[in-house]
Formats: C-alpha cells, sequence, structure tokens
C-alpha cells in the first residue's frame, strides 16, 4: 500500500501577522444642548399677537388735539366817556385798534371807567384756575413816536403798581426793538422774577401809546410758556395785519 504524503512548498515566504491592537474608546462627543424655552399657552400666545397687531394698527393720537386754541380780541380803545355808551356799544371788528389773541376757557375782566380814566387799561382777560396768568391792554393818548425805550417802562410803571413791584423784584430786565414786515416799531420787554414773569409789547399808532400786557407766576409761565408767547405775539394795531 502506497502511503501518501503532504507536500510542503519550500519557496512560500513567511508571512508576519500583526497582534490585533486593543478598541480605543473616541472621545465623548461634545454636543450643545440649546434651552427650550417653556411653550407658552395658547391664550397667552393669541393675547400677545392681538396685542401686537393693536400696537402697529393703532393711529398715533393727534398732536392738534393737544394745542391750544385761540379767539380773536378785537379792542377799540374807547374813551372812558364813552365806555358803556354808544362808542362802548358799537361793533368792535369794525372799529378795532388793535387785536390779540385769548386761549380759549379764559376769562373776560370788565374793566370799570375808574380804570379806563386813570392808567388807561381797556381790556383783559384771565385763566380762571390760576387769576394772575393773565393778559391785558394800556393805553395811552398823544404819542405821536416811541420814547427810549428805558424811559417807554419807567412810565408804563408810574400808573401800575404791579408792575414797578415786578421790576423791583426782577432778577432781569430785558428790552429789544423789532419791526414788522410793515415797519411798525414795537418795543418788547422781558421780566423775569423769582415768583412771576412778564412779557410786555410797546408800539405807537393812532397818535396813542399801546401797551400789551401777558403776566404769570413762575410755575404757570415754566408750563404755559408756549401758549403765553403765542398770546404776546399776537398783539398787533389795526394797519399792520
Amino acid at each position: 500500500m502506497a502511503t501518501m504524503f503532504s507536500t510542503t512548498n519550500t519557496n512560500t515566504p513567511n508571512t508576519t501577522i500583526p497582534s490585533p491592537k486593543p478598541p480605543q474608546t473616541p472621545p465623548p462627543s461634545r454636543t450643545t444642548h440649546l434651552p427650550i424655552p417653556p411653550s407658552k399657552p395658547l391664550l397667552t400666545t393669541l393675547t400677545a399677537t392681538a396685542a401686537a397687531a393693536a400696537i402697529l394698527t393703532a393711529t398715533p393720537p393727534s398732536l392738534a388735539a393737544d394745542s391750544p386754541t385761540y379767539q380773536i380780541y378785537y379792542g377799540t380803545a374807547a374813551s372812558a366817556s364813552n365806555y358803556g355808551g354808544y362808542g362802548g356799544n358799537s361793533d368792535k371788528k369794525t372799529s378795532a385798534e388793535y387785536v390779540y389773541d385769548v386761549p380759549d376757557g379764559w376769562k373776560e375782566r370788565l374793566v370799570s371807567k375808574v380804570e379806563k380814566g386813570t392808567n388807561g387799561t381797556d381790556s383783559e382777560f384771565y385763566n380762571p384756575k390760576k387769576k394772575t396768568e393773565k393778559e391785558y391792554l394800556t393805553y395811552l393818548g398823544g404819542f405821536r413816536q416811541l420814547a427810549p425805550k428805558d424811559v417807554v417802562l419807567n412810565n408804563l410803571a408810574l400808573s401800575d403798581v404791579n408792575l414797578q413791584d415786578l421790576i423791583a423784584s426782577a432778577d432781569a430786565v430785558t428790552s429789544e426793538e423789532k419791526k414788522d414786515d410793515k415797519g411798525q416799531v414795537y418795543y418788547v420787554y422781558e421780566i423775569n422774577g423769582v415768583a412771576a414773569h412778564s412779557l410786555i409789547s410797546v408800539t405807537c399808532a393812532n397818535n396813542k401809546l399801546y401797551a400789551h400786557f401777558v403776566n404769570a407766576p413762575t410755575p404757570e409761565w415754566n408750563r404755559d410758556n408756549d401758549m403765553l408767547k403765542h398770546v404776546h405775539e399776537s398783539f398787533k394795531t389795526v394797519g399792520s395785519f
């Protein structure tokens, strides 16, 4: 019986099998977890959405609603002898010698014959909430032109005790000369006191001297500054508007 042997190929190269490496643990992943806001109830979300829509669609309040309105006063500068008579009862608009604006809500104070005859007060209006916040006009006859500014103010104070006190206690008194578009000259005085403030406009026309006063205590002056300056600037004599 024949015996079989396995034949070994001596030409086969030697092969080195590397030893297996131990498994490496991957580094932990750095995942950033963003905070998730809690869900809002549906009712709250709808309410916020409706409020935002209302803000976007709402019509802004009108600035004109907060602005003061005015009435034009026509002053006649009638003499004391005509006060309450035919001259005082005539149509003021057609016989007016001057005009100025009066804030709505202000009240007219009736001027007596004595006042008209002594210090020349012709008209006066006041704020009923604070009676010392007011405007008034005085006039004097026989003036063809304005004297120097300091002389005019001193003469006005001679017949107005309140003006004397205001000037005496004032922190500052300023004056300037202005002309309107028709060339009429106006003296403008500003008296700044601790307790009160005053703006005065003086001019000559019709052989008369007209002085328009706007007075207010300091708190009211600071509060109503724009309105009071408008009233001051609204004064004009007939023929200059």
